[in-house]
């Protein structure tokens, strides 16, 4: 899903209503467009800013424990180790607290899928119900 450096976003990803970061405040995409110089930009919105910036300025946002509420997910287990989220009997997101973090992320059915950050929830989530997560 993501490039392997983790602050570079694929154009390819990006669906309206994603959320993304842009100097560390969170924003909603309204509009990804090529300029005539061929570079991707993007319109991004917040409750306080409405802004078009180089789309290679945008970075994810990761999913943590707020994240995690804010989709719907309930804390159902909570270790030195690891923590638990489950949403609905099928969907799981454990969040690894060793050093490794190998056990983070979603489980679908009990299937592991790389979902490191809100915009791949979002287009998964999308994808599977037809409905945003929020």
């Amino acid at each position: 899903m993501t490039t392997p450096n983790q602050n570079v976003m694929e154009i390819a990803e990006l669906k309206i209503q994603n959320l993304v970061r842009y100097k560390n405040r969170v924003y909603s995409l309204t509009e990804v467009f090529q300029h005539e110089n061929e570079e991707y930009y993007v319109k991004i919105k917040n409750s306080k800013n409405a802004l078009c910036v180089p789309a290679k300025l945008i970075k994810p946002v990761k999913i943590d424990e707020s994240w995690l509420l804010k989709f719907g997910f309930t804390k159902t287990y909570d270790s030195q180790h690891i923590i638990r989220f489950e949403k609905q009997e099928f969907l799981k997101y454990d969040i690894d607290l060793r050093d490794s973090h190998s056990m983070t992320g979603l489980k679908l059915y009990g299937n592991n899928i790389n979902c490191m950050y809100v915009h791949q929830f979002q287009n998964l989530f999308c994808f599977l119900f037809g409905k945003e997560p929020v």
